[in-house]
């Protein structure tokens, strides 16, 4: 009897504990288990009793969106771009859905208004972006580059904007934003690929041609900048670049603009290379940014070989989260 009454007492408080959670909770629990069948009827019923709340909404459009049914998901959709407190998030989900549908034009409408009421929202500007260069219409880079200048601390702009200027003949960009990217996502597949991309950027681009000012089309005088530096650290190419080689250049480089252009032009980028430097901790730094990519059993004979190093690089790394300020916008 006390078994059965010790059963019957866990149950009750189980079941009480349950009664607690919010439609919400309840949901996002079923979402996590890969059950969105019921996550998506738990908030559909919580809807029907509070039709105005935004986070219902938003909450459901997404559960029909994972389960793939765009069309259900269409009806959320259409309720939350009329709600009066539609946030960024909203238009987010929203542009999910168009894209499933294949609506293009709606989504680009959608996205345009979006941008209307959150100028300074970075991934707006970034999947607006990426739903023109789908289209191959290249104004993408342009939303790219009102993401970096209205909101600087999301990666997203920089990631794409250092794919496009990668596939054009622009010498500066893709490298100033794809090493910032990878700071801002240094743990993340994309930023591993980003690694690899910027040592093809400075083999292929950079220093692919004795002067770096060949084929730059009216560079701004921060890229101009950036170039005459480099430019002055070009003949250590001549021995091919791999990741000792990219160091001496990046120390001389950083020690140069330090001197002549940090006034004119202050970027928290090359400060952190500055302070990277200070710490004693610029050569890890470039190991990692270019060994892995450039040969990995030579990266990690150059990790166990400089074992104090590298673990105070990836400690001071851990320890802190990159970003770029507003202000610093050069382009």
């Amino acid at each position: 009897m006390k078994r059965l009454l010790s059963a019957l007492l866990a149950l009750s408080l189980s079941l009480a504990g349950a009664a607690q959670d919010t439609p919400l909770e309840t949901a996002r629990s079923f979402q996590r288990s890969g059950d969105f069948d019921n996550a998506a009827l738990v908030l559909s019923r919580a809807l029907q009793a509070d039709k105005s709340n935004l986070e219902l909404q938003k909450e459901l459009a997404m559960t029909l969106y994972l389960k793939r049914d765009y069309n259900k998901a269409l009806d959320i959709v259409n309720m939350m771009m009329d709600h009066p407190e539609v946030d960024v998030q909203s238009y987010q989900i929203a542009g999910n859905v168009y894209k499933a549908l294949e609506r293009a034009k709606d989504a680009d409408k959608m996205y345009r208004s979006a941008l209307r009421k959150f100028p300074k929202s970075g991934p707006l500007y970034s999947e607006y972006g990426e739903l023109l260069w789908a289209r191959k219409d290249f104004d993408a880079i342009g939303q790219w580059e009102k993401g970096i200048q209205n909101d600087p601390a999301f990666g997203g702009n920089y990631y794409n904007a250092a794919l496009y200027y990668y596939y054009t003949k622009d010498k500066t960009w893709a490298i100033i934003y794809g090493e910032i990217f990878v700071n801002m996502e240094s743990l993340s597949e994309r930023g591993t690929a980003m690694r690899g991309l910027l040592l093809s950027a400075y083999k292929e681009k950079l220093f692919a041609d004795a002067d770096m000012m060949a084929e730059q089309k009216k560079p701004s005088d921060f890229a101009r900048a950036v170039l005459e530096t480099m430019g002055k650290q070009s003949s250590l190419a001549d021995r091919g670049l791999n990741a000792e080689t990219l160091t001496m250049i990046r120390t001389r480089f950083i020690l140069d603009w330090a001197k002549t252009y940090q006034a004119k032009f202050p970027y928290r980028l090359f400060d952190y290379q500055q302070q990277l430097l200070r710490e004693g901790l610029f050569d890890a730094y470039n190991q990692w940014l270019f060994g892995a990519a450039e040969n990995l059993p030579a990266f990690e004979t150059w990790a166990r070989n400089h074992p104090v190093e590298y673990e105070k690089f990836t400690t001071f790394q851990k320890g802190r989260v990159f970003r770029m300020p507003p202000g610093q916008y050069y382009q």
